[in-house]
């Protein structure tokens, strides 16, 4: 019963993934709660995932001109440095820290979601802005 609830969940988290909603993030609280992962094995059972899933997100988000390329390059630029030294401190971390940690992060994301005031949807690089009153 365990493959069809780990199925579920992964298609459940690989859609809201294809959406940029941060269904690698449900997927690591399944991981850890539901399955009872380790925080460092749940981790690297996201990023195989993430890979798995992040390629045909991208490609539709590419075909419908949703990147803009100069925060991509940007963010990678101190993204990459910044995720090799975290791998290797959290390899020799202290699970039950790694968890607070993680906890804390989601909690905050979640409180700024609930709390922060709605901002107005802005238009993508290279599409129109639908309240342009023609």
């Amino acid at each position: 019963m365990d493959n069809v609830w780990n199925t579920l969940a992964g298609y459940l988290t690989g859609v809201l993934s294809g959406f940029g909603v941060g269904g690698g993030t449900l997927l690591l609280l399944w991981l850890t709660l539901a399955q009872d992962f380790p925080q460092q094995r749940a981790g690297a059972v996201n990023l195989i995932y993430f890979l798995c899933c992040a390629l045909p997100a991208l490609y539709g988000h590419v075909k419908n001109g949703l990147l803009h390329w100069q925060a991509v390059l940007w963010c990678a630029a101190a993204g990459v440095p910044a995720c090799a030294a975290a791998s290797f401190l959290a390899a020799g971390m202290d699970t039950g820290l790694l968890h607070r940690i993680f906890g804390g992060f989601i909690l905050l994301i979640g409180l700024r979601e609930v709390f922060a005031p709605a901002k107005p949807h802005s238009p993508g690089p290279g599409q129109e802005s639908s309240s342009s009153g023609s």
